[in-house]
């Protein structure tokens, strides 16, 4: 199996959607929660400005098959990972690692300083995950950051467990 990261087209839309959603079952499963949000539409992903990288996998001859994705926002001068998702059936083989550091290198290349996120602080997935890739936790420091949180909050994520911001600077 070789697996490689791109930048995602138009007709990746609807699996993106299908990867978010399965990777979601993760923590709707973990938190018993049953009114979790929805996986994002491709109209909204396409109105926020910034990039979105797509993990595929080659098995033996057969098409490569997606199998996660990055979605980082470029908003007021930041540069915030919003989504990662792999599709659990792709799980555990360094794949959301590879994205990681694609969509860092991507936010570097095209100016970026440093790369926030918001996340849970106590899933292994989430808070630990991000730090074993070298992100730290730290304070809201900026209207789209205070922002962002506002959405958490209007989302009730915070009722699921304590959400962090963390950032990894260049």
């Amino acid at each position: 199996m070789t697996t490689s990261v791109r930048h995602s087209r138009p007709a990746d839309a609807a699996t993106i959607s299908e990867i978010e959603a399965a990777a979601d079952t993760l923590l709707i499963q973990r938190f018993d929660a049953a009114d979790w949000p929805p996986p994002a539409t491709d109209a909204e992903r396409s109105a926020l400005s910034g990039f979105l990288l797509v993990a595929e996998v080659v098995e033996d001859a057969a098409p490569p098959v997606a199998v996660g994705f990055v979605h980082v926002l470029e908003i007021d001068g930041h540069a915030h990972l919003e989504q990662l998702s792999v599709h659990p059936a792709h799980g555990r083989r360094g794949i959301g690692r590879r994205l990681v550091r694609a969509a860092l290198d991507e936010a570097r290349e095209r100016g970026h300083e440093r790369v926030t996120l918001r996340t849970y602080a106590d899933v292994p997935w989430n808070a630990p995950f991000y730090a074993s890739c070298g992100f730290v936790e730290s304070e809201p420091d900026s209207a789209f950051h205070r922002r962002l949180i506002a959405t958490e909050e209007a989302l009730q994520l915070s009722a699921h467990g304590r959400r962090v911001q963390m950032t990894i600077a260049f």
